[in-house]
């Protein structure tokens, strides 16, 4: 048996949204710029793929900016976010995705900006005080907090964080990589400026995401050379992927609440099965399942002369999984995540991530297979 438990990396595709691209590619062709009948065919699908996303996250139409990628969305919202805004500091936490963390970094060490981290606890949560007091104590800020942590899906109250923006006039950038697709994001009620798709996380194509770019803020391009996506993003569209992402989208919120409780459940089994099966196992990030992405399960397992080949010894095993260590050392190669949890550094994480595809018997097969190799290493 061959078990893929690495969906928080990527998503298998969803048949249905192979069929639509496919019929896309066979049959649409012409480039959207174009203004003969096969361009103005392949703009009219952009346009209603744009228009089913902002149906979906109740928006307008006009401020879904197609992108390559979440890390280019990311990277558009932060920089031009910030320089078009003359921003002059910015918050983060030491936890975000690399997307975001290596973006600012550069900015600050550019002297573009001062750089801020809000604190966390062990769990990765946020000190909303905290969050409060910095926005207090500088000038207008930009600030960039994801709602999932890709590595142990702790959860933020990104409703709270917008209503704390708000009350300092911050510009608020969410990376929502994680949780779209898997949560609803209701745009009349969040106070959000930026938030960031990617399309193969939830079984759409790889080489799509999009870009919300709420109409009160404005930003110049980040990418030049045409006049694509309302003079936005320079580059001929990837119709195909944007007819992906959308249809992946559609199905996703069509059948939101039966698959989190489906994946809900196969994470909580699974994590029984653990702790009654590997004496000392551990996790890392919240544990309390309302504040916790129900698709996440870093596991926490004991100190073994294995630890560097744990991940090898899964994949040898048919297990496809990811993961790490927190860095004991400045120069470590480590997860810059659990590090800044305060993890232990001699223990082995995993990161098991689940999708709807994934079942019972196959975490049975994991467990059963995590048993074997620590006892054998015991």
């Amino acid at each position: 048996m061959r078990v893929y438990l690495d969906n928080a990396a990527t998503t298998p595709l969803d048949a249905e949204v192979m069929k639509a691209m496919c019929t896309v590619m066979e049959n649409n062709y012409g480039n959207p710029s174009s203004i003969h009948a096969y361009g103005r065919e392949a703009r009219a699908l952009i346009e209603k793929s744009r228009k089913t996303i902002a149906n979906l996250l109740h928006t307008s139409p006009a401020e879904i900016f197609f992108t390559s990628s979440g890390t280019e969305a990311d990277n558009t919202a932060i920089r031009c976010g910030i320089v078009d805004n003359n921003i002059t500091h910015a918050i983060t936490t030491s936890i975000e995705h690399h997307a975001v963390i290596h973006t600012l970094e550069a900015m600050q060490k550019a002297g573009t900006i001062k750089l801020s981290f809000v604190n966390i606890d062990s769990k990765g949560n946020i000190d909303y005080a905290h969050l409060e007091q910095l926005l207090q104590d500088n000038e207008r800020s930009f600030v960039s907090l994801m709602h999932a942590n890709n590595e142990i899906g702790t959860l933020t109250d990104i409703e709270r964080v917008g209503d704390i923006c708000e009350q300092y006039n911050a510009i608020f950038h969410c990376d929502t990589v994680q949780t779209m697709g898997h949560f609803p994001h209701d745009l009349t009620k969040l106070k959000v400026h930026f938030l960031v798709c990617a399309a193969h996380k939830f079984h759409g194509p790889k080489g799509v995401g999009f870009l919300h770019i709420n109409h009160k803020i404005k930003i110049k391009p980040l990418i030049y050379g045409g006049s694509q996506e309302r003079n936005m993003r320079g580059g001929t569209e990837n119709v195909y992927g944007i007819v992906g992402l959308a249809k992946a989208l559609e199905l996703a919120y069509a059948d939101m609440e039966q698959h989190r409780a489906y994946i809900q459940g196969l994470k909580s089994y699974m994590k029984g099965q653990l702790i009654e099966n590997i004496p000392g196992v551990l996790f890392n990030g919240e544990t309390d399942e309302a504040k916790s992405l129900y698709t996440v399960l870093n596991v926490s397992f004991p100190e073994t002369d294995m630890a560097d080949m744990l991940l090898f010894n899964l994949d040898i095993a048919g297990i496809s999984a990811s993961g790490g260590s927190a860095c004991s050392s400045g120069t470590d190669i480590g997860s810059h995540v659990l590090t800044g949890i305060g993890a232990s550094s001699t223990r082995p994480s995993v990161r098991f991530s689940f999708s709807k595809y994934n079942t019972k018997d196959e975490i049975d097969f994991v467990v059963n297979k995590v048993r074997e190799l620590f006892a054998v290493n015991a």
